[in-house]
């Protein structure tokens, strides 16, 4: 089963796609979709959902996991993550994906084992649970770390059997 994982963000949005099988996970694709700058939000958000389409259609993933908003110091950037988080969804669910939704504390306690992990032990254990020769981007490896996340919460269920 390929699950996409999507770090919403109205300048980048990472993406990353896992393969979840009885023999683990495989490293699918990842990225990050990047509107041009000096474009105002509307255009922004064009550009992140035909970027999520496309990446959709390309690797046909068979679920998707996004993370949850937060509010850090600025309301105004959590509202337009949130415009970010909605089209990204919005992309998923018009493919027919159903979308599961993951906080950040969640996703880097099943990645990294600690909650409150820094960016770069993220992308480290990315890069190590993945067998990847290095580490992704921040945003890519975050999208990953999404995938994973998902991947561990919902075992794969083969045909006829029990997860494994």
């Amino acid at each position: 089963m390929r699950i996409l994982g999507i770090d919403p963000g109205s300048r980048a949005t990472g993406y990353g796609i896992v393969e979840q099988s009885c023999g683990g996970l495989r490293f699918i694709a990842c990225g990050v979709i990047r509107p041009p700058c000096g474009g105002g939000l509307p255009e922004r958000l064009r550009v992140i959902h035909g970027g999520l389409e496309e990446v959709i259609a390309t690797h046909r993933p068979a679920v998707a996991a996004i993370e949850e908003v937060f509010v850090s110091v600025n309301p105004r950037s959590a509202l337009i993550l949130g415009h970010a988080r909605g089209v990204a969804m919005l992309a998923a669910i018009g493919s027919g994906l159903a979308v599961h939704e993951y906080s950040a504390r969640i996703v880097k306690q099943s990645v990294v084992g600690y909650g409150q992990a820094a960016k770069g032990q993220v992308q480290q254990m990315v890069r190590v649970l993945l067998s990847l020769l290095s580490p992704p981007s921040s945003d890519a490896a975050d999208a990953l770390a999404i995938a994973i996340c998902h991947a561990h919460r919902h075992p794969h269920v083969p045909s006829g059997g029990r997860p494994r």
